[in-house]
């Protein structure tokens, strides 16, 4: 991680390294809502008019393998679709909400075998990220 954060994005970049791109390019992709194959037409563009021999990864998969070390991962919790209650901890266990009775899961297919919630919160723990 230190190595990229030092290696210039090609020789003779002074203003980005390998790592500030990869972090500039992943927050447009949430800031802006982009999907995997958004990210990887960004660095498709990005890299046709970058200099021969830069150092740019080419696409979502080897930029997340390279910023996976950081350890700022999230919690995928499901929730009830009014969002008055959680599926966490105590009440991970159930499938039906306590104060409207509504089923929390989207009703199965003969194929899906895994419960698929109406809503997600996506938790991100303050901890590994100080």
């Amino acid at each position: 991680m230190l190595k990229d954060s030092n290696e210039p994005l090609w020789d003779g970049c002074m203003n980005h390294s390998k790592l500030s791109v990869v972090e500039q390019v992943f927050t447009i992709k949430s800031a802006h809502g982009l999907s995997e194959v958004g990210y990887d037409k960004i660095i498709e563009w990005a890299k046709s008019i970058l200099p021969e021999g830069n150092r740019l990864k080419e696409n979502f998969y080897t930029a997340k393998s390279m910023m996976k070390p950081l350890g700022l991962g999230y919690q995928k919790i499901d929730m009830f679709p009014n969002f008055c209650m959680l599926y966490y901890h105590e009440n991970a266990e159930l499938t039906e909400c306590m104060t409207y009775g509504h089923f929390c899961y989207k009703p199965r297919t003969d194929r899906g075998k895994t419960l698929v919630a109406y809503k997600k919160l996506r938790y991100f723990p303050i901890t590994p990220r100080l």
